[in-house]
Order: C-alpha cells, then structure tokens, then sequence
C-alpha cells in the first residue's frame, strides 16, 4: 500500500512508502520497521523520475552546509526538520599515511568531528528525530553502544523531545558522560547490547515511545546515505574506487552504497563499479567470519573486545552487508584488540586524526588488506572515520608514552630534548623491523 503524505514543504515529496527488503509488500510510512508478511526489514521506497526533474548538483550546492542539502533524497514530510549543522564533515587527502601504506589515492572521511556529538550517529539520529516529530511522537529512545545515546540525547534536547535511553553497563566512561550531560532518563543495562536491544523492542511496544534503531528504523538509517552523498560531491561529483568502513549492524555499510546507487539513478554522478570493504574487531566478528567462511548466514557471537561502539554480535543488516562485500568484489576483515589500538595511534600519529575504537578498527583493517594485496595501490580510496577518540580514552591508557616532568630550568629541558629524541628513533627503528 502506498501511502499520500501530506506535506507543507516547498518541493515535491520523492519519499513515497516502506518497502520489504525481501518480499516487496509496501506500508503507509509510519512507525514500522518490519514486515508482516515476511517479517523482512522495511526500508523508504522513492520516486525517482521526481528526483531527477527536480534535483541537480547546482540545487544541492546552493543548500545548507550540513546533510539537509540533501534533503529531497531524506525521508521528512515537512519543513520542520531538525538541522543542528550535522554533516559535511572534512573528506581529507591522505597523503601520509598513504605513504605510509603504499596508497597513492587515500582519502579519510572525518566524521570524529561531525556535529554535534562527534559521530556519525548524529546523521541518523538527525533523519529519525525529524520523522518522530512528523508522526507525533513527544518521547523519543534509543538502545545504544555509546554514540547513538550521545547523538540521540543531543538532539533530543536541541528538539525539545523528551529521552529515555538504554546502555549496556560496562560502556566507557566518555559516552556516558557524553549521554548524561543532556539530561534524559538513561537507563543501564546489565546485559550485552543485544540484550539491550530486546528489553527496548517490549519497551516499545509497551509506552508506544519513537525508538530511533527499532520501529524509526527505516527513516533514521537513511541518514547514513549521506556519508555517500557527500563523498561524491566532495570528490568532485565522482564515485570512489574502494571504501572501507566499520561494520556493527551493518547498516552504514549498505546505506552508503544506496547513497551512490541513488546519485547514479538521477544522474548526479556517472556509473562505475566501486567495491566495499569491512571492518570488524575480532571480539565481535560474526560479520567477518561468515565472510571467510563462505556462508550466507550470519551466525550470532557474544562480544568481547573493546571497540563496544561496534561490538552487536546479531547484527541485524548483516547479511545485507555480506552480501555487497562479495557482489562488489571487496572483503571484509578482522583485527585484535592490539591492532586497534596500534590503529589508532597511526591515524593520529600520520593524519593528526584522533579516532575512537571503531576508527582504530578500519585503520588497522585497511593495513591488513594493504599487506594481503587486496587493495590497489592506484585505486582512490575513502576510509571511513564514524567517531571521536576522546569518548574512548580507556583504550589507550597505558598505551602512550609519559610527559618529561622537569623544574623549570634550561639545561633539564635540554636533558629532557635528548632523550625524547633518542626514544623516537628507537620507535622508528621498531616501526622499520
């Protein structure tokens, strides 16, 4: 059933239903996330045709500076959306840890500076709290890793919605204090995140509250498209060659490459094949595994490792996400607990970018492809950056050398000089073995 959505805004909706991923049944665009038929996942069907008559790059150029430039391609009904300067995030050349890694076309996608809680759930939850305020609701929830709470309970105050959000107890102490600060009800769980994510699907359907991840699910994962959208446009309205990025629900992944799809079905940017990689923390890896097992099922895990902004051991788009690693001829890798944090330092240490867990997990990851020959050195290269290493200080604590503590005199300085410098050429003599 498709439905007519009324609207006060000033272009022509191109959102038109939800459409079941996997039998095609559509659904007025509501609430909804699930399929009765099928109980496939339900995501927002367009009209195309409409988007090509009425957007250009010149109409998206002349937009706002964040992810609403992209408004005709986001699923919102009106012209109440919430814009807090989410998105256009830098999209750096990098060109020293390209060298580093034997890549000649390496860009970094930086979202750890993405507004206004330094992730990239601040799109999504942007999309998704938008909607809500469409469909009516006043009370808004998310079962979250970490990030999604901070972005979640941000824009929630910014919107004037009442919060509730649910953790998993043992999340770093950055996140929560990045949650608590914008006062909602926040609710801690003894339990893993899937855990989380079931007491949240009876709560629910309990209080009839908007969940961004559960029942707001197939408005506020569209919001990941724009990490697409603005790749294309900053390349210069080009596709990439390769992409690689983190891998939790699998979400992210496909939407950005419904992002492309969608630039190349209006015509924004020719067509080309670009492959997608993943990345995925060995502690919490069913993605990978199923990948290198040749399955098509996802096999669910319990977590353990701490990347816990990526650590969703059912993941719920996984299979969707092995299934593009494999038609676009890209992987999808595992790394420890020690590559990630050896990740981390080397984006900080080559680019200046201080990323948290999940970022140490691509970085790491796009090594190891780099070392197996399965990316090409020519190719041009986006790595995908989704969050901010000051929410993640625990893991490297313990992992970085001390301050020199001296009294104020010059010759302690000097003495202080010689041997910073001695210890930085042992550590390259390391880094060379």
């Amino acid at each position: 059933m498709t439905t007519t959505l009324n609207s006060t805004a000033s272009f022509t909706l191109a959102f038109e239903a939800l459409k079941c991923k996997e039998c095609g049944a559509e659904y007025e665009a509501k609430a909804i996330h699930v399929c009765e038929e099928c109980f496939g996942p339900l995501e927002v069907k367009y009209n195309y045709e409409i988007l090509k008559q009425t957007v250009s790059r010149e109409t998206i150029e002349a937009g706002p500076n964040s992810i609403w430039r992209y408004r005709a391609f986001l699923p919102v009904a009106t012209d109440n959306y919430i814009d807090v300067g989410t998105g256009m995030t830098p999209l750096i050349e990098a060109k020293r840890l390209g060298r580093r890694l034997g890549l000649k076309k390496l860009y970094i996608k930086n979202d750890a500076v993405n507004m206004p809680t330094l992730s990239f759930k601040d799109r999504v939850v942007s999309v998704a709290l938008s909607r809500a305020r469409e469909l009516g609701f006043t009370t808004v929830a998310c079962a979250s890793t970490g990030n999604l709470a901070n972005s979640t309970a941000a824009i929630a105050a910014h919107a004037g919605l009442d919060c509730c959000v649910f953790i998993p107890s043992d999340l770093e102490a950055g996140k929560v204090m990045g949650t608590l600060i914008y006062n909602p009800t926040l609710i801690s769980v003894n339990g893993n995140y899937d855990q989380v994510n079931r007491l949240c699907s009876e709560v629910a359907n309990t209080h009839g509250w908007g969940f961004v991840n559960i029942n707001l699910r197939p408005y506020y994962s569209e919001g990941s498209k724009t990490l697409g959208f603005e790749v294309a446009e900053q390349l210069g309205w080009k596709l990439p060659d390769h992409i690689v990025a983190p891998l939790a629900s699998g979400s992210l992944f496909t939407k950005i490459y419904k992002g492309f799809r969608e630039f190349v079905e209006v015509g924004l940017v020719e067509d080309k094949a670009v492959r997608f990689s993943g990345a995925q923390a060995e502690g919490c890896s069913p993605i990978a595994q199923a990948f290198r097992e040749g399955r098509d099922f996802i096999s669910p895990v319990k977590p353990d490792t701490i990347a816990k902004s990526i650590a969703i051991g059912n993941p719920a788009d996984g299979v969707y996400a092995l299934e593009l690693a494999r038609k676009t001829n890209g992987n999808i890798e595992s790394v420890n607990d020690a590559e990630i944090i050896a990740g981390m330092k080397l984006l900080a240490e080559t680019e200046g970018i201080f990323t948290e867990t999940a970022g140490g997990t691509t970085i790491a990851t796009l090594q190891k492809l780099v070392e197996a020959g399965k990316i090409d050195p020519d190719e041009v290269t986006v790595v995908y950056i989704t969050g901010n290493g000051l929410k993640t200080l625990e893991a490297v604590k313990g992992e970085l050398s001390e301050p020199f503590t001296i009294d104020p005199k010059l010759d302690e300085f000097e003495r202080a000089l010689e041997r910073s410098r001695t210890l930085e050429r042992l550590e390259w003599q390391q880094a060379m073995v």
